[in-house]
């Protein structure tokens, strides 16, 4: 039985006839190519291991070697910055990893080249060649074929052709012929492939050593950038702001390592000229805290032009790159906003918070009934810290595990949380005191006497800590991360549980401005009450003196609370268009955007999405004729300074107080 089928074969004349009705193989194959389809796999081979090892050495950043001087990567610290507590780590990471990339430098093959110059002789008047030696770097090499592989590969070629000679004749010969070249070319490369890693691994350290210490060395200027200036370290909350003022570092360093490496080949001290890159991150930070602050303003004061300009963009990527490109550019927007996103409806939000918030009630009962719940005990003591959480630290945490989620998928979670929040403890101290007692004796006299009893004291002890603080206990670390990125982004839905204002940009300066007051009086008096709480975060005093338990969208309750404090019980509202609007309308204290008789004292509202509605109020400072200057409670959850120009659309209209 052959390839070809049946086959007869006469033994004594060695005649063959095919008694099948399968038609023989035609042999294609031209007389002398035996082991030639074999070569061409070989070099194939090479080229591909050839290829391999210029990608690994351009991987390494070796492909050409480097014959000049390398500018150092370790710093030069002063005993002041090392005495720094705030540097001391930063320091001791970039010593560290200046001494693996030293090591790494060390560990690179070295070779000994001749170098030939030449020199002007003035005894002979005649120029010479001179030959030096000099010891460098040694570049990666391309694996060099074997001296005795030649003489193998014939062999096999020999070997493999005879083979072919024969195996049409059986199918079995075949394929196990055909399995073994697949082996041997399997091994080959497998071999190879590890001598070529053995070798680039040198290399290979090298680089990566190189990446660490930038870093290290980045990160070290970037704290002593915020360490310098307070005011810098202040702006760096902004998460924009960071990235500028890392991108800024970041350049200053790269130039200033490359101008190092450029005097070190000229015999300079390379790591002093690296260092140089020390004197200008504050500067470069301070420049990308002021372009951030300035493209955000920009952005703010001319939302409308940006959107037309956003919409112009993509216009043009549609008509420039067709409908698959626009699409691509439309699709990674949506699904980065939809990641920092809170999936769930806003209904189910809502439920979920108010559900934590019934807890947090249930657990303020609790500890209002403690004398009823322990009786019998002379006196209660307590240690209480606040009942209240941050909402969106909650939304944050709870999307963090589960994406989109409703009250009942939740409260599992719900629990958890709760019980890491707040741990309520109460303890039983007994005292041992006296008291005064007056007796008779036998001979009817009266007497004192000091009778000792047990006096029995109930500690009640409650401990709460922030969801913040708590979530890297709760969660694994992809969903720490998450947890912050929906934190920074409060969900891309900071209005969802109520009124205040998502700018998270820095409070205005506005120690220059001239204000213009018109003719309506103002009160200066409440603006500076307001003007005092700038910086003041979270809402604390002004939702719990409205009488609220927890933290609630507090813009309002801002307002109110300044309007208290200059000794006005009225207005007193928590609602900004129900409360704080009604309550102007209906007494005939109320102006449309674009009034301009304001004065300071004034509440100003605000409708982020133009539905008629209000969502943000604050108090007036002033204007300068052009922009109306305002404090303003819940702006990015801090009372910050803010200024619109008058005729901005975001301004819904104006509470205006009689001062009379």
């Amino acid at each position: 039985m052959t390839r070809d089928g049946v086959v007869l074969e006469n033994q004594t004349t060695g005649e063959e006839i095919n008694i099948s009705d399968r038609e023989a193989e035609q042999d294609f194959t031209p007389a002398g190519a035996t082991g030639r389809a074999e070569k061409v796999l070989e070099r194939a081979d090479q080229v591909r291991e050839r290829r391999a090892g210029k990608r690994t050495a351009k991987q390494a950043g070796q492909v050409e070697a480097d014959t000049g001087p390398r500018p150092s990567a370790r710093l030069q610290f002063s005993e002041e910055e090392r005495s720094t507590p705030e540097l001391k780590k930063y320091i001791r990471k970039s010593d560290q990893r200046a001494d693996r990339l030293d090591a790494a430098r060390a560990a690179i093959p070295k070779e000994t080249v001749k170098i030939k110059e030449k020199v002007f002789d003035e005894a002979s008047g005649r120029a010479k060649t001179r030959v030096r030696r000099e010891t460098r770097d040694k570049p990666p090499t391309a694996m060099k074929p074997n001296p005795a592989s030649r003489p193998v590969q014939e062999v096999l070629l020999f070997t493999h052709g005879k083979i072919h000679e024969v195996e049409h004749e059986n199918v079995g010969v075949e394929g196990g012929h055909k399995g073994e070249e697949l082996a041997e070319r399997q091994a080959g490369r497998a071999v190879r492939g590890a001598i070529r890693r053995h070798r680039m691994k040198p290399y290979r350290e090298l680089s990566k050593a190189e990446r660490l210490a930038e870093k290290a060395n980045i990160e070290y200027f970037y704290q002593k950038a915020l360490h310098d200036d307070p005011q810098l370290a202040q702006a760096a909350s902004n998460p924009i702001s960071r990235f500028w003022q890392k991108r800024q570092i970041k350049q200053q360093y790269v130039k200033a390592a490359r101008a190092a490496g450029q005097t070190a080949a000229h015999g300079a001290g390379a790591a002093q000229g690296t260092a140089k890159a020390a004197k200008s991150p504050g500067k470069a930070a301070k420049e990308a805290v002021k372009e951030s602050e300035r493209l955000a303003s920009f952005a703010v004061r001319h939302w409308k032009g940006c959107l037309v300009a956003l919409a112009l963009l993509i216009m043009t990527a549609f008509l420039m790159g067709g409908l698959q490109s626009c699409s691509s550019i439309i699709g990674g927007f949506g699904s980065g906003f939809t990641a920092t996103s809170y999936l769930s409806d806003d209904a189910d939000l809502i439920a979920v918070e108010n559900a934590y918030v019934g807890m947090e009630n249930d657990l303020q009962r609790q500890i209002d009934n403690i004398p009823s719940t322990y009786p019998g005990y002379d006196e209660y003591r307590y240690d209480l810290d606040e009942i209240m959480h941050n909402p969106h630290e909650l939304a944050s945490f709870l999307t963090s595990i589960l994406p989109r989620y409703t009250l009942a998928e939740v409260q599992t979670e719900l629990q958890r949380v709760f019980g890491k929040q707040y741990t309520l403890t109460t303890t039983t101290t007994v005292e041992v005191r006296y008291r005064t007692e007056t007796r008779t004796d036998s001979e009817g006299n009266s007497y004192t006497v000091q009778v000792p009893y047990n006096y029995y004291i109930l500690n009640v002890k409650l401990t709460a800590r922030s969801i913040v603080s708590i979530a890297p206990e709760l969660l694994t670390p992809e969903q720490l991360e998450m947890f912050n990125i929906y934190l920074q982004t409060s969900g891309n839905n900071p209005l969802v549980f109520g009124g205040g204002s998502p700018d998270i940009s820095a409070s205005e300066d506005i120690s220059g401005v001239h204000f213009v007051n018109g003719t309506r009086p103002g009160n200066t008096a409440v603006v500076d009450i307001a003007k005092s709480q700038v910086g003041n975060v979270n809402g604390q005093p002004y939702w719990s003196w409205y009488g609220f338990d927890s933290r609630v969208a507090w813009c309002a309750c801002f307002v109110s609370w300044c309007y208290n404090q200059a000794g006005l019980s009225e207005p007193r509202f928590s609602g900004c268009t129900t409360g704080g609007m009604a309550w102007f309308q209906s007494r005939g204290q109320w102006a449309n955007r674009g009034y301009s008789d304001i004065a300071p004292g004034d509440a100003i509202f605000f409708d982020w999405d133009n539905s008629g509605n209000a969502d943000h109020v604050g108090i007036v400072i002033g204007t300068d004729g052009t922009n109306v200057y305002t404090v303003e409670g819940n702006s990015g959850n801090a009372c910050k300074i803010k200024s619109y120009p008058l005729n901005s659309s975001v301004i819904r209209g104006y509470g205006l107080m009689n001062w009379d």
